[in-house]
């Protein structure tokens, strides 16, 4: 990743490989996936099954440091029709906005639901809501231990003032905050009601359920593989009460399953470290999602000879200095019946760490010590793909593409003021080798656009300029094409994830123009997300629509120290909406 803006004042080098498989924790009425047999390219290693998914290591890393082998815990999740009086179990979540809350002259509860449960506990809900001035807005919660009911415990979790239009954030919002109360009482069941459930028609109902279940399982999900010791979850069943039932149900959650176990893997992929996940290890876990799922997916693995022969100059040279071999990837889902109508590709940025180059991070705020995020580009695309292939989503071909490396220092290293020649012939002078992440993406765009697709979204943790200039929640979307915006911001939020369009100012190329090449790899400090992604457009062909995803900000949470995921829903969720689903 380029360095923020400071504001002025080829052969296996391991000996040996084992695979750890990791499982999110299932549904209910999930089904389990037997082992698929190998990928047919007979020069790909494939790997035995473990207990629980991770990351195909080798043996002994730097360090000596390889994730523990974790047992899957599993989540349950039901809708019922039992009321709420006669639940029997750890905790009764109920959802209330602050018009529920709304309590008459006696300060009693309007809301019928309320109403009713406050009378069962003698006014007890009531008294404890003034007291705690608990008034439903979003992030509240309160809690009550009680004896001679059906229920432990009665929460009452606050989502504000109800969700707007489409969005589902608040429901997700109390799905997490169900996961917490789960944790911090040792809950091994929950149920889930909503206080104004009757106001919600059934397809609402369905996606209000789905924002639940996610928040849930995203939510209770913590990534203990590198901790000594972990704390085991005691979630394992969640309950729906007032939310629908039936196939139409089971469906969405299932679908969900799929998706938050991409998101799983993204968090995975991201939290690792770069002893451990080095270019060769996050070919093998691609290797791995197109075993698992052989049924669609083909996959195929370029080593340094193989992309020297495709005149990858580019890309090559970003990984020149590591010890550790590039390695480009490439997954090909195709849909196990019926004809292909769009061809789509997911390209993702694959640094497994960046220490700058030459051009080495220095000082405050250089971020060395997390560039290990700047493969979560990539990281989204394989969990993507992971989603994918559990959905199987019918006529839409994709194309998962990720040029993996590491920019290190050594005398074998590319410098600056280095001429690289692309393959696609276009040459570009090197005057910042903290601008490598752009490098890589020529070669992996020109190879995409080669696949014939349609449609090309590359995601990529790019510059800080866009950090700085749309803080760490939100990603900038650039492309020349107003129509595919339309498209990937519409899936963004169904998938509950942030972007903002940002201009491609054409005048602002002037500033990446070189004496000596056709072009340079970065431009002045003004405007840096805009020119990155002036500079990704000249190797895409002018047939294909793109779109560039910098998610430089939203790949990391810093108050939680640890990756998102981010990425992986809005990919999917803009997959199907290519497909004849």
């Amino acid at each position: 990743m380029a360095a923020p803006i400071r504001l002025a004042s080829s052969s296996s080098s391991y000996s040996s490989i084992f695979t750890q498989f990791r499982s999110i924790p299932h549904l209910g009425f999930s089904v389990s996936v037997t082992p698929a047999a190998c990928s047919r390219n007979p020069s790909l290693f494939c790997s035995p099954r473990g207990k629980r998914m991770a990351h195909v290591l080798a043996k002994a890393t730097l360090g000596l440091t390889n994730p523990a082998e974790i047992d899957s815990h599993k989540i349950s999740f039901a809708a019922k029709d039992t009321n709420l009086l006669e639940w029997k179990g750890d905790i009764l979540a109920v959802g209330v906005t602050e018009k529920d809350m709304t309590k008459d002259e006696n300060s009693k509860f309007q809301n019928i639901v309320l109403k009713t449960l406050d009378s069962q506990l003698n006014g007890l809900l009531s008294e404890v809501s003034t007291e705690e001035d608990f008034t439903g807005k979003a992030g509240q919660s309160t809690i009550l231990r009680l004896s001679g009911i059906g229920t432990k415990r009665v929460s009452l979790v606050g989502l504000g003032k109800g969700p707007t239009d489409s969005s589902t954030s608040a429901y997700r919002s109390l799905g997490e905050s169900v996961a917490s109360l789960a944790k911090a009482s040792q809950a091994n069941n929950v149920a889930v009601a909503l206080a104004s459930s009757q106001d919600l028609t059934p397809e609402l109902k369905l996606t209000t359920a789905s924002a639940i279940a996610k928040g849930t399982l995203l939510g209770s999900y913590e990534d203990n593989r590198f901790k000594s010791e972990s704390k085991k979850l005691a979630l394992k069943s969640v309950d729906f009460l007032g939310l629908g039932a039936g196939p139409e149900l089971e469906k969405k959650l299932k679908y969900t399953q799929d998706i938050c176990s991409g998101v799983i893997l993204g968090k995975e992929l991201v939290n690792a470290p770069a002893n451990v996940l080095t270019p060769e290890v996050l070919a093998e876990e691609a290797v791995k999602i197109a075993s698992t799922y052989s049924d669609v997916y083909t996959a195929t693995i370029l080593d340094a000879e193989q992309c020297k022969e495709l005149k990858m100059g580019s890309f090559l040279a970003v990984g020149a200095a590591s010890t550790n071999p590039p390695k480009f990837i490439h997954l090909c889902y195709k849909p196990p019946t019926g004809s292909v109508k769009t061809k789509l590709a997911l390209v993702g940025k694959g640094l497994t760490f960046d220490c700058g180059g030459y051009n080495i991070k220095t000082g405050p705020g250089c971020m060395i010590e997390l560039m290990k995020f700047d493969m979560g580009g990539s990281a989204a695309v394989l969990g993507a793909a992971k989603a994918l292939g559990q959905i199987k989503p019918p006529g839409v071909e994709v194309h998962f593409i990720v040029a993996a490396c590491e920019n290190m220092i050594s005398g074998t290293g590319m410098r600056p003021g280095d001429i690289l020649t692309a393959s696609n012939g276009k040459t570009i002078e090197v005057n910042n080798t903290d601008a490598e992440g752009r490098l890589t993406l020529a070669d992996a765009l020109v190879y995409a656009c080669n696949q014939d697709v349609d449609k090309i979204v590359d995601l990529a943790t790019l510059t800080g300029a866009c950090i700085v200039a749309l803080g760490p929640s939100i990603a900038g979307i650039f492309t020349p094409n107003d129509n595919l915006a339309k498209e990937v911001v519409a899936a963004s939020e169904v998938a509950g994830e942030k972007l903002w369009r940002l201009p491609m100012e054409e005048s602002y190329w002037d500033g990446m123009k070189s004496g000596v090449a056709d072009m340079v790899n970065t431009g002045g400090r003004q405007g840096g997300s805009i020119t990155a992604a002036l500079f990704l457009k000249q190797f895409v062909s002018e047939k294909v629509e793109w779109l560039h995803i910098d998610m430089a900000g939203p790949v990391w949470n810093d108050k939680k120290k640890a990756a998102t995921g981010f990425g992986v829903p809005t990919l999917v969720e803009w997959v199907v909406a290519n497909s004849s689903s």
